[in-house]
This record gives C-alpha cells, sequence and structure tokens, in this order.
C-alpha cells in the first residue's frame, strides 16, 4: 500500500481511481489500474467493501487496491421511516405496523384460550353458572380486541397503499412532489429526490482527501460527483488536481428502478451537474461519445478507451491453465457449439438462443454466466425452458474465468452470440463480449443493436438479425455454420485485433492522464537497442 498523505515521487503523479463495487467483477478498472501503474503512475484504486469482499486491501500489478466502508442511511428512501400526509391514519413505516398488529393477534388468541380452558372444566363436570360467568367476564375483551384487529388491519392497509403510491410514478403527488424539486433545484435536485448519493461521498471523500491525489479517475456516474468535490477541496487546499471521468454507459439509459420512481431521475441530475466539471471525459464507444459531448455540451469530444481483452497473457499465474470449454460441456470438436458470456437477464435475450435449439437439432449453447447456479433466478429459469422444450441436455451453464483468460477458454466454439435487445444503452456500446469473441476469432451472431451491427457489417466478422426475431436468428446462425471460415477471415485485417487490445485504450488513457499533468507525468523510457530490433 501507498503511504497515505505522503507524496509521490519526482515524476510519478498520483492517481486515485474510484469505482462503486467490490472491484473483483470489474475487468475494466483492473486494467486500468494496472495498465496505469506499469507506465509509471501511483496508482490506488478505492472500491466498496463488503461482507462478500474476500479482503480489504491487495494489489493489482504495482497498483494497491483499497475497499472502504460506505454507510447507507441515507439511501433509505423516507418512506421507511417517516410518516406522510397521504395517508395520515397508516401506521408509521418499519417494524411497527407487524408488532402491533401480531401484538393483536397474539391478545386474541389468549383470550380463546382462555375460553378453551373455561369450555374444558365444563366438559369435565364444572357448572354451567361458571362456564357462562366466565364467558360472560371475557366478553369486553373479546369485543375490544375484533375492533382492534379491524382497526390495525386497516391501518396496515393505508401503510401499504401509501408506499404503492409513493412508487407510482404516475400518482398526482408524487408527480407534483419530483416536479417541485426538479424546477426550484435544476440539477441539484438529486440532494432531494436520492439523498443516498451523499453514502458515497460520506464513504469515499475522506479517503480521496488522505491520499493527495494529482488526477482522480471516477468510474460511472456515482463516483463522478465524488471525484468533482474531492478535486474542489483540493484546490481550496492549493493543489492542482484534475479528474477525469470515465463514462461506461448512458445514465438516462438505464433502467430505474420499480419501487422508486424519484431514483432515475436523481442519478440523471446528479451527472448534469457533474459532468461538464471533469477535466477530461473517457467513455466506452464513439456512439456514445459523441452522445455525451451533445448532452453536456462538453468542449472537447470524450475520449474513447474500449473495455478490450490484453493481448497479453501476463496478467494472470503462469501456472494457471485455460479450462477446456468443450470438455466443460462434454462435446467433441464436431459438435455445433454456440457460446454467450456475460448476465442472462431478460434483456440479453438469450431465451432466444434457447428457444432455437429446437430447430438447431445438432447444436450445444454454452452460457458462461455468473453463478450460473439455483441461486441465480435468470439461469435457473432459462434452463428451465430447456427442459421444458426437451432439449435441456443441450444447453451447459458455465461459470466465468478470469478476464484475462476468456477469449482463449471461448475459441473454440463455433460462433459468439449476442442477442440483445434494443435498450438505449445496448444501442451505443462496443461491449465487452464482442471484444471477447473478436479475440477468440469467432464468428459473431449479434443482434441489430446500432454500434455492434455497424461493426459487423464493416468487419464482415458476422452476421446480423433483428433483435428477438427467431426466424431470423436461426438464418444468422446457419449461414455463420455452413461457412465459419469466411467470417475468421475478417481478423487477418491489418491492424483490427491490435487497436482492440488493451494495451492500445492503456495508451490512450495515458495520454489522457499526461494531459492533464505533464508536471507530474512519469518519464517514458527510451527504448534499449535491442527492443528496437525486436520490434523491427
Amino acid at each position: 500500500m501507498n503511504n497515505e498523505g505522503s507524496a509521490p515521487p519526482p515524476g510519478r503523479g498520483r492517481v486515485v481511481m474510484l469505482v462503486d463495487n467490490g472491484v473483483q467483477g470489474d475487468s475494466r478498472v483492473q486494467k486500468q489500474a494496472r495498465s496505469a501503474a506499469a507506465a509509471g503512475w501511483d496508482v490506488t484504486l478505492v472500491g466498496i467493501y463488503s461482507n462478500s469482499s474476500p479482503q480489504q486491501t491487495w494489489t493489482i500489478g504495482e497498483a494497491a487496491v483499497r475497499l472502504v466502508t460506505v454507510p447507507r442511511p441515507l439511501g433509505q428512501h423516507p418512506m421507511n421511516h417517516r410518516r406522510s400526509p397521504r395517508r395520515p391514519l397508516a401506521y408509521r413505516p418499519g417494524r411497527y405496523s407487524a408488532q402491533r398488529i401480531n401484538a393483536i393477534k397474539a391478545w386474541q388468541r389468549d383470550i380463546q384460550q382462555r375460553r378453551a380452558v373455561l369450555a374444558a372444566a365444563r366438559r369435565s363436570g364444572g357448572g354451567q353458572a361458571g362456564y357462562l360467568l366466565g364467558n360472560l367476564l371475557l366478553l369486553p375483551s373479546r369485543v375490544v380486541g375484533k375492533f382492534l384487529a379491524r382497526w390495525a388491519r386497516f391501518r396496515g392497509g393505508e401503510l401499504h397503499r401509501l408506499r404503492q403510491g409513493q412508487q407510482d410514478p404516475k400518482t398526482l403527488l408524487t408527480r407534483l412532489s419530483m416536479g417541485f424539486w426538479q424546477r426550484t433545484m435544476g440539477n441539484r435536485s438529486w440532494r432531494r429526490l436520492d439523498p443516498g448519493l451523499w453514502d458515497f461521498e460520506l464513504g469515499f471523500g475522506p479517503v480521496v482527501d488522505s491520499l493527495k491525489p494529482d488526477i482522480i479517475h471516477a468510474n460511472d456516474f456515482r463516483m463522478v460527483g465524488v471525484g468533482v468535490r474531492a478535486a474542489q477541496r483540493a484546490r481550496a487546499r492549493g493543489r492542482d488536481v484534475k479528474v477525469v471521468w470515465d463514462a461506461h454507459e448512458y445514465v438516462a439509459g438505464v433502467t430505474g428502478r420499480a419501487d422508486n420512481p424519484r431514483w432515475l431521475p436523481a442519478q440523471i441530475a446528479y451527472t448534469a451537474e457533474y459532468a461538464p466539471q471533469a477535466d477530461a471525459v473517457v467513455t466506452v464507444s464513439a456512439t456514445l461519445a459523441e452522445l455525451l459531448q451533445q448532452v453536456h455540451k462538453l468542449p472537447e469530444r470524450p475520449e474513447v478507451v474500449l473495455n478490450a481483452p490484453s493481448g497479453s497473457s501476463a496478467e494472470g499465474p503462469a501456472d494457471q491453465p485455460v479450462p477446456d470449454l468443450r470438455a466443460m460441456c462434454g462435446i467433441g470438436r464436431e459438435t455445433p457449439l454456440l457460446v454467450y458470456c456475460g448476465g442472462v437477464n431478460p434483456s440479453r435475450g438469450v431465451d432466444l438462443m434457447v428457444e432455437a435449439l429446437r430447430e438447431l437439432s445438432d447444436a450445444h449453447i454454452a452460457l458462461v454466466t455468473l453463478h450460473p447456479s439455483a441461486n441465480n433466478a435468470p439461469s435457473e429459469a432459462l434452463h428451465a425452458r430447456a427442459v421444458e422444450l426437451g432439449v435441456g441436455d443441450r444447453v451447459h451453464l458455465l461459470p466465468y474465468v478470469p478476464h484475462w483468460q476468456v477469449s482463449a477458454f471461448l475459441a473454440t466454439a463455433n460462433a459468439g452470440v449476442i442477442p440483445i435487445l434494443h435498450k438505449p444503452n445496448h444501442e451505443l456500446a462496443l461491449i465487452t463480449k464482442f471484444l471477447e469473441y473478436s479475440h477468440a476469432r469467432l464468428p459473431i451472431v449479434c443482434s441489430d443493436v446500432r454500434t455492434m451491427a455497424e461493426t459487423t457489417r464493416s468487419t464482415g466478422q458476422g452476421e446480423v438479425f433483428r433483435a428477438g426475431d427467431l426466424a431470423d436468428y436461426l438464418r444468422a446462425v446457419r449461414t455463420v455454420l455452413a461457412d465459419p471460415d469466411r467470417y475468421r477471415a475478417a481478423y487477418d485485417r491489418p491492424g483490427l485485433l491490435e487497436n482492440w487490445t488493451w494495451e492500445a485504450q492503456a495508451e490512450v488513457l495515458d495520454g489522457v492522464y499526461r494531459r492533464l499533468r505533464p508536471d507530474v507525468a512519469p518519464v517514458v523510457r527510451a527504448p534499449t537497442p535491442l527492443e528496437v530490433v525486436a520490434a523491427s
């Protein structure tokens, strides 16, 4: 680890990278940290610690990794801890409602038990008078208990109806409330719509300040505000700190939260406030770069840094062999194998691959996805559908491999499939799996989402089909399987794969850092004569 607060060596500027996850599953930030440190920058990558994190500090190459605890109290919506005038008779949010209802139920159960004792006493020879007197004495409690039970159910129902109203973006009070803050506060309205964004400031802010960075690299939209505010505090103390915002996706294209209509407008406002204050912006595709410049009125078009695979095997342990994809599927080389790598939620369109197996009688599909088990509902649903269709033995759910092994792991498949549906962010990116398939030299079968479809057609590396169209998907797959060498030949184009390596992207990122802080940029070492000869 770096010594917190100490100045970096001369000519070795300090870069603090921020990411709103636990680092382990994020190949982009891992490659950023490793390559920047290898280029001579003093790098600390700061992420979020959780109970599932295996450790709090480690290193990636020469870069230090540190996970911090992010408190979450502000992330709770106000409806979770205070009353609302919408339903004044509703119980206050929290556990009180259930506690009150169960307390009344317990009281009623006690009354029933006392009546049962009286009835049992009468049956065993007790007098009728004692039975009647006992029930008479219990009558007021029974009446009050029934009244209180109905009152409690009503108040509990009011709380349920209140929550439904607060979660419904169409209700008048929700629209009025959101509209009021948006009109009166503009981009600052996130402070009212989602104060939970302050939780990231409380967790990351003091750590960033203590590291005294020269450059803050803020990954994704939640970190841009953290980075900009940290740079402002540093400048107030006389230190020059530059902020690079790494936009992984278009915020307005993100799916909102069904239980909180305020969440997405808050993220959009938050990003709109801080994105123009970044000193440089990088992003994942040329299409998204153009959109970001237009939406945020950026003075310069963002640089494109693809999340490309590394062209080197040096990232992983030398003694860690690449798993055999076909062996894991239990099939030989002659069996047609279609592979998909990534999440399998409904917007990814992976169910189309399963449905198509009824027509592709000889083919198998390998779904390389996160935790393929009964604990992953989308994966389990796909497998259940495959069994229902009678193709369960040809659908193989496989776990992820380390990011530096992905392309080699997938290379024995016949084609890589990208069946994603039309969503705003799906149209904008040249996603990681596209580049991983390319380095595996796989023919690609891709849906007609804008950026990837345009690239696939221009390079000739695969076939494009209409998203969600089974018949057109079958056409594309059969065309590729009939002549795979035609599509693999596209990868022989000079410079195509070389430009799609992380090493090429790292040069772009290093150039951004050097342009922002040339005074602390690492000295570029001149190549030795032997290296010059080797390069030629």
